[in-house]
């Protein structure tokens, strides 16, 4: 009872010292150089000490209000693992009219222990990068010197902005731990900003209004006589209040990431604040964002948006050949998506906006995801197709859960059928009909109608994509095998294969398939991988050393080989996000094994079958032996994209049993 009660006193301890602690720059102790290890994460690789980030706005006589950001964080490196939070990269946005962020003030030390003194070795110029990132964002870049395993590093700088509809997301959780976060944001009240939060951490500011005041100053020159101009000059105060969003946090824990993710980003803690509207004194209210009818409106009204979908004149000679001959609506759909991924590819670039307009993408035959994807569109409905635009947010971009401009960075083309709806995006060669790209299957879409309105459309797709691995194998009695090899893949297996086998060198493609499973490969060919109406089918020829453990006059090998899962992917305690496994899958193993001459079957794995809760995935594993033949036949099945926490535990637990099922041995002994 007295060691658990001086556990809680000292880990009660550890934390007030944290949160007691206050943070100058240039003030490092030698107790954080000393720290080995993080005091309530052990595992921790690095750690915020420190965490500021204070935004603002000031006024300029000659231009207006701008943002400020001031930035100042410390971070304890405690290992290599740790070194990557040493370099930092900032985006600064820009805009064509020739506006941008700057950054100034830019001061950079990392610290060291040496004996028993303190080593400062500081940042110089020659170690900071400015790069051009995109049409929009500039980026600067560093990396702290003299980065060793218990370093202590600290930075700080600024960044004026003119674009008051751009401020920086407050991110409060990382993959480390965070001991002391303190943020706020100060807006005047001319500019109402939304605040969208999310997150696990349920972290919330405190909301005050402060009274502030600003000096303009102006000129007036007026005529005494033809010759004489007289310049008078004034300052005038005007009052306002401010709006002040304030967080203070200690001990934020690290957000661990494990596999089966879409975006990691989508589940920290954090903060946004967008500009929903502005109003001046006596003057009407300017509204940028408050509700999806207002965003959907704005994106519709774009030039680079609705007024490129409404544009026919450039295609239609090209088009009315192509569906001439065809009477059923779905026939023109397929014949017109086949001929938009055919004649225009993708330039990689995502944007729910056109790039270089849909007339010269089509003449130029590359574009943007919005110039395909519109132009697409644009051609079902002259056909006479119920088609219209799917805004989506990608899985590198998050889910836009709040009525959000931003939240938005890709489009993709519905059909609806009368019966259903179906998804299209022709950035992709080896995509099919609700076959999307991975990137592209992130919850849901807003369909946006021809008269505005707009709903809502899932993503992820119902139907399981199969793989089904077929092998008929002879296994020698010195444990070496040899045999032959078939594999069927459909839907978003297909089109993945697809994708690494076409854009691939045959012969690369074979030796990485012979270096990954450690075999040899003969007689290898693939079947449809252009045909994407078919399934994929690949077949080769195999020999294995050592697939069996030959041990006195007994064989020991499990009848999956190769193909047996080696670890669970699912580690964590407790998982508070969701598992993300793409679309639905099924996969099936079809082995016989041919026994080697002179034994005989001692023991057989034992018949399993486990089902996860509300039908979200069962496993069979069943072996049995037909004469000389040991046969096997195993089947995964994921039947929902999507998981929900409150499922991992079972999730877990299915994995487990099924690696220990996969890697049990078939005993052979000498007859």
């Amino acid at each position: 009872m007295i060691k658990k009660y001086s556990l809680v006193v000292l880990f009660s301890l550890a934390i007030n010292l944290i949160s007691a602690q206050d943070f100058d720059f240039g003030k490092v102790s030698t107790k954080e150089l000393n720290e080995k290890v993080h005091p309530l994460d052990s595992s921790a690789s690095a750690a915020y000490l420190y965490k500021h980030k204070k935004c603002y706005f000031r006024y300029l006589d000659n231009s207006g209000f701008e943002l400020v950001t001031e930035v100042y964080e410390r971070i304890k490196i405690y290992n290599k693992e740790g070194y990557d939070f040493a370099t930092k990269a900032i985006p600064l946005y820009k805009a064509s009219q020739g506006n941008r962020e700057k950054i100034i003030g830019l001061k950079a030390v990392t610290y060291n222990l040496v004996g028993n003194k303190i080593e400062e070795t500081k940042l110089k110029k020659d170690g900071i990068f400015e790069s051009e990132m995109s049409e929009f964002y500039d980026q600067t870049k560093f990396t702290m010197p003299n980065i060793k395993d218990g370093s202590v590093i600290e930075f700080k700088y600024k960044i004026n902005s003119p674009f008051i509809f751009n401020v920086d997301e407050f991110v409060f959780q990382h993959s480390i731990p965070v001991n002391k976060l303190e943020s706020s944001f100060s807006s005047p009240e001319y500019y109402n900003y939304k605040l969208n939060s999310r997150g696990y951490l349920n972290i919330y500011p405190k909301i005050t209004r402060v009274n502030s005041s600003l000096n303009i100053k102006s000129k007036t020159r007026s005529s005494m006589s033809s010759n004489v101009v007289s310049t008078t000059f004034s300052n005038d105060k005007i009052n306002f209040f401010e709006n002040k969003h304030i967080y203070s946090v200690t001990n934020i824990p690290a957000l661990k990431e494990e596999p089966y993710i879409n975006n990691i980003d989508n589940y920290r803690a954090a903060a946004k604040y967008e500009l929903s509207y502005v109003q001046y004194p006596n003057s009407v209210p300017k509204y940028y964002s408050s509700t999806w009818k207002d965003v959907v409106k704005t994106i519709y009204d774009s030039p680079s948006f609705g007024t490129e979908l409404n544009k026919t004149g450039y295609y239609n000679q090209d088009i009315d050949p192509l569906v001439a001959s065809l009477s059923d609506p779905m026939q023109k759909a397929a014949a017109i998506y086949n001929y938009v991924k055919s004649k225009v590819k993708w330039n990689g670039i995502y944007g729910k906006y056109t790039y270089n307009g849909v007339r010269k993408a089509y003449k130029e035959n590359v574009g943007n995801v919005a110039d395909i994807n519109l132009m697409l569109t644009s051609m079902l409905r002259y056909a006479g197709l119920n088609a219209n635009p799917v805004l989506v947010s990608t899985r590198g971009n998050g889910v836009p859960i709040f009525p959000t401009r931003e939240g938005y960075n890709y489009v993709i083309s519905a059909i609806d059928t009368g019966e259903g709806i179906i998804l299209l995006d022709a950035t992709s060669m080896y995509s099919m009909p609700n076959v999307l790209p991975t990137r592209v299957l992130n919850w849901e879409g807003r369909i946006i109608a021809k008269d505005g309105a707009s709903s809502t459309i899932g993503l992820y797709p119902n139907e399981q994509s199969t793989k089904t691995i077929m092998m008929t194998t002879n296994l020698t009695a010195n444990g070496d095998l040899s045999g032959s090899y078939r594999k069927v893949v459909k839907l978003h297996n297909a089109r993945i294969y697809r994708n690494n086998y076409n854009e691939a060198d045959e012969d690369g493609y074979i030796e990485k398939i012979e270096k990954s499973l450690d075999l040899e490969i003969s007689d290898f060919e693939v079947k449809n991988s252009l045909d994407i109406g078919k399934p994929i089918l690949e077949s080769y020829k195999f020999v294995k050393e050592s697939q069996a453990d030959v041990i006195g006059d007994k064989i020991y090998f499990s009848p999956m080989f190769f193909y047996k899962s080696k670890s669970n992917p699912f580690k964590l305690e407790k998982r508070s996000y969701p598992i993300d496994f793409s679309y639905p899958s099924e996969t099936t193993y079809r082995i016989i094994v041919d026994i080697p001459e002179g034994y005989k079957v001692e023991t057989l794995p034992e018949i399993k079958s486990i089902a996860l809760p509300e039908q979200l995935g069962s496993f069979k594993y069943n072996v049995t032996q037909k004469n000389n033949q040991i046969h096997l036949l195993v089947v995964e099945s994921i039947n929902k994209a999507i998981i929900t926490p409150k499922y991992y535990e079972a999730v877990k637990t299915y994995y487990k049993i099924l690696i220990e099922k996969e890697n049990e041995k078939v005993v052979l002994t000498k007859i």
